[in-house]
């Protein structure tokens, strides 16, 4: 298949992976982080149906207020350890693996793979502001780190 590739991201979170699981498997925890810097995706433009064969789907606005809709199904699910959706509608079926590595001392190893990436995905700015998604998913597990001491 001509023009397409693979993209892996990995970082280390400050949380366990339950908790990572849980935020990325829940539109009340998405609306707060999903899509890059400058972007939002509001609750109502998130579908979760958190099954093999269920939807996966997200709305992004950007500043402008275009929108972009990411429509997925679930192809495996073990919690906390692995999710994988593939989005069909994309050319050659993007396929993206996400896996969570408990690393013992509270922190969690996220490792993002994905295979069958439109050459499109697979700039310099598309890998940048992916990488701003995960800036922001720091972001808000700061503030829930920070609300649960508070309380």
């Amino acid at each position: 298949m001509s023009g397409v590739g693979e993209l892996t991201f990995s970082r280390v979170h400050d949380a366990p992976p339950e908790l990572l699981f849980e935020c990325m498997t829940t539109p009340e925890h998405l609306t707060r982080f999903w899509g890059p810097a400058g972007t939002t995706t509001p609750l109502d433009g998130i579908v979760v149906d958190l099954r093999p064969g269920g939807a996966f789907e997200t709305t992004m606005v950007g500043a402008d207020g275009g929108t972009y809709t990411m429509r997925a199904v679930y192809a495996e699910i073990d919690r906390p350890r692995r999710l994988v959706w593939i989005e069909p509608g994309v050319e050659g079926g993007m396929r993206t693996e996400i896996t969570f590595t408990d690393l013992g001392d509270g922190r969690t190893e996220v490792v993002t793979h994905q295979t069958n990436v439109p050459a499109a995905y697979l700039s310099a700015r598309a890998r940048a502001g992916f990488n701003t998604s995960l800036d922001r998913f720091d972001a808000y597990l700061a503030e829930i780190h920070r609300d649960r001491r508070e309380s």
